[in-house]
């Protein structure tokens, strides 16, 4: 263990380094039953009045979730003896299913397919260190607003499929009557979950989703009440690799869909999954110390290429982009400062996908309110946007909106973008802009022209 992962030289010991693989591991665990909802079978109605919307099996998304965070974090414990860990990315897999599949209307293979170029890019981006002037390229406050309008997108997703927000009449959008079971619950849930997370109980969203699940099967069993909750069919664990392999089926799908479609997909997931991955391993890195003098994470490039290789080894079992997880700050705070804490939490993973039995034991009304949870979290990043200057705060909120508003990642970025070369144009301030944005931002508009061509017929979709 000392040879591997130093660590007498890094103050610590192989137990604090077990505590801490477990620790990260609580906290990030709700992915496992959360996964499903986003790339395997959605749900575009409530709770009450479920709306399934089908794109994997669902047992197989769990086992592909499983493998792919073992791989991605034991491979940044080995890579770069970091004490990280990796998983499909909440807000990716939103990419994935509600935007690829949902409004771009891809086959899984061919999401799959998508995921997996975008994980080559990434390897290539990431040996030619241009993954890195890419990100620099984008201005911070963009950045941070980015993560908040996914969080604001993933809220959004919980409080519709909870049923606590619903249509109203005559308006948009309305608070529930809370006179459905299920609704109750997901509404009691979200209590529970914020009162462990502000009590800072380790593994908070995590147990807050299981004692809402719990709450929720003695309603349906004791009491009658449906939740919702199945009852496996068989009790041995399922390890369904149904979906293996299948991206290299999609290429075909993926290239036949329209041009701006596909555009759009390789923009959407080479963005979103450079800003997430590179501000989470900074984030991270800082609460652990190791940044330099300079505010740079040494070794960077080989956590990233542990992130890009398990995107790719993601997409052939069958999930989606993989990144780094905030949570790994929840074992870094208990002393993890070796890869060894991501070898114990990638174990965890590894053995959790004999779980598949359990998973539907967890109602959708328990894991709809991690959602808002995490939403919450990802929107922290709106204070350091300085809001009282306008030629920053405007791209910010077309960014942060547009993402919920349009129900689109995609487009939300795009608004963002576009707003912030308007701005800058308008005051002359063009040297300010990375020559980079240039070419993001011409990929937006050429897509947006081949969308509009596509509508008016002059353009085979």
């Amino acid at each position: 263990m000392e040879k591997l992962f130093h660590l007498k030289e890094n103050g610590t010991n192989v137990r604090t380094e077990v505590v801490a693989g477990l620790t990260t591991f609580l906290t990030m665990a709700y992915i496992i039953f959360l996964n499903p909802e986003f790339v395997g079978t959605l749900n575009l109605g409530t709770v009450d009045n479920p709306v399934p919307y089908f794109i994997m099996p669902n047992s197989a998304v769990v086992t592909g979730t499983c493998i792919a965070a073992a791989f991605g974090t034991w491979l940044v414990g080995i890579l770069s003896n970091y004490p990280m860990a990796q998983a499909p990315g909440l807000g990716l897999n939103a990419v994935f299913g509600y935007t690829l599949c949902l409004s771009f209307k891809l086959p899984a293979e061919a999401a799959l397919a998508a995921v997996f170029l975008g994980g080559v890019f990434f390897i290539l981006l990431t040996v030619t260190g241009a993954r890195t002037a890419i990100v620099k390229s984008i201005p911070t406050s963009l950045k941070k607003a980015i993560s908040a309008g996914i969080g604001l997108f993933i809220s959004l997703i919980g409080f519709s499929e909870s049923g606590i927000v619903v249509q109203g009449n005559g308006t948009t959008v309305d608070l529930a009557a809370f006179s459905s079971p299920k609704v109750i619950l997901a509404l009691v849930g979200l209590i529970i979950i914020t009162i462990f997370v502000i009590q800072q109980v380790r593994g908070a969203i995590f147990i807050g989703m299981l004692v809402t699940a719990v709450i929720g099967n003695v309603c349906q069993f004791a009491f009658n009440l449906d939740m919702g909750i199945k009852i496996p069919e068989s009790w041995v664990p399922n390890l369904d690799f149904s979906m293996f392999g299948r991206c290299f089926l999609g290429f075909g799908q993926l290239f036949s869909a329209p041009i701006a479609s596909v555009l759009a997909v390789m923009i959407t997931l080479i963005m979103v999954d450079m800003f997430d991955t590179i501000g989470t391993l900074i984030g991270a890195a800082d609460k652990a110390g190791f940044l330099d003098e300079n505010g740079h994470l040494p070794k960077m490039e080989h956590a990233m290429m542990a992130d890009a290789l398990a995107t790719t080894a993601g997409s052939i079992f069958g999930t989606s982009t993989v990144t780094t997880y905030v949570e790994s700050t929840a074992g870094i705070a208990v002393g993890g400062r070796t890869g060894l804490t991501s070898m114990v939490t990638g174990l965890c993973f590894a053995l959790s996908m004999f779980l598949t039995p359990i998973v539907g034991f967890v109602p959708r009304c328990a894991t709809t309110p991690v959602l808002i949870i995490v939403g919450i979290m990802m929107c922290s990043s709106l204070k350091d946007i300085d809001w009282g200057d306008l030629e920053v705060a405007v791209p910010c909120f077309f960014t942060v909106v547009g993402m919920p508003f349009f129900y689109s990642i995609t487009d939300g970025m795009a608004f963002g973008f576009l707003s912030y070369l308007i701005v800058k144009a308008a005051r002359a301030k063009f040297k300010e802009i990375n020559p980079l944005m240039y070419i993001i931002c011409g990929l937006f508009i050429v897509m947006y022209v081949i969308y509009g061509l596509q509508d008016l017929g002059i353009l085979q979709s």
